[in-house]
């Protein structure tokens, strides 16, 4: 049995819990491996069963009541998620609270305390690793435990995994790229349907591309993350969020700038960019040949080795 304590149980974590249900008899067929989830915790509290959490009845409880402390009979009211690395034993931490760029919290207590513990991670959380890439890692590798974060960029594009891998003979000499789902598609929507910004913003969200508050990824905040993760792991560099030089976000773009750029034969895309001289993230003019050019909330990145 392979226990998972999952910390974070908003859109990312409730999708990691889907998914793992429907691979279950893959896993087990594949790997020989059982994955059992021992505790979840969200803002109002956890659930912490220690011979395995019903997913399907954490979901239902989830979407009703609002919160996972409300889970039957094993509902923790105000459990934090440090109490439970300290009091649920597993042997796998699944990190996906919300990114916070300021001072990468929780996450960042988490991610310290599990490797501290001696338990593998698994986060999608991007502010940990822009403010302390090396220090995770390092701490990581002299406590002898896997910490896997390929899920902070790229979406369902396996960038890191990819390049670690198949280029692994390869000097990377710069990473460009699109790497934000909801600016690509709002921007798809200003230059396809001809929409406004704030339009595009509302025509995602019952779509579930936009976040609640959609500052960081308008802002190009969380692009400027990924670069600083791409970076480190993969050119080598050991920079964080603050040695991003520019990050200009697409909150200053109107549907003029779109058809003056389309006239042109280009589409506007936020693209971010690390070399050996710079990180930066800013709206740019990309020729619609281009295989970067893509549209809706895809992604793409270009290496160049």
């Amino acid at each position: 049995m392979l226990r998972i304590a999952l910390l974070g149980f908003g859109s990312v974590g409730r999708g990691f819990a889907t998914v793992l249900l429907s691979k279950m008899a893959f896993l087990r067929r594949n790997y020989l491996v059982k994955p059992t989830v021992v505790a979840i915790v969200d803002t109002s509290g956890a659930a912490v069963k220690p011979d395995g959490v019903d997913l399907r009845l954490a979901l239902k409880v989830k979407a009703g009541k609002g919160g996972i402390a409300a889970y039957p009979n094993h509902g923790r009211q105000g459990m934090s998620g440090i109490e439970t690395l300290d009091s649920v034993d597993s042997d796998v931490i699944v990190e996906v609270t919300p990114t916070n760029i300021v001072d990468g919290e929780p996450g960042m207590s988490h991610i310290l305390r599990a490797i501290d513990k001696g338990r593998h991670v698994i986060t999608s959380n991007k502010g940990p690793l822009a403010l302390a890439f090396r220090r995770l890692t390092g701490l990581a590798r002299r406590r002898g435990v896997e910490f896997r974060y390929t899920a902070t960029v790229g979406g369902a594009t396996p960038v890191i995994s990819l390049a670690k891998r198949c280029l692994a003979g390869n000097d990377i000499l710069s990473i460009r790229g699109i790497l934000n789902s909801t600016t690509n598609y709002v921007l798809t929507q200003m230059t396809r349907m001809g929409l406004t910004m704030e339009e595009a913003l509302e025509r995602a969200r019952p779509r579930g591309i936009v976040e609640k508050d959609p500052t960081y990824d308008v802002m190009g905040i969380d692009t400027a993350c990924k670069i600083v993760i791409l970076a480190n792991a993969l050119m080598n560099r050991n920079v964080t969020y603050g040695d991003v030089r520019e990050i200009t976000g697409i909150q200053g773009i109107t549907r003029e700038d779109i058809e003056e750029a389309m006239r042109g034969g280009f589409a506007i895309k936020l693209i971010g960019t690390a070399d050996d001289r710079t990180l930066r993230v800013r709206p740019e003019p990309i020729p619609f040949s281009s295989t970067l050019c893509v549209d809706g909330t895809l992604n793409a990145i270009a290496l160049k080795t």
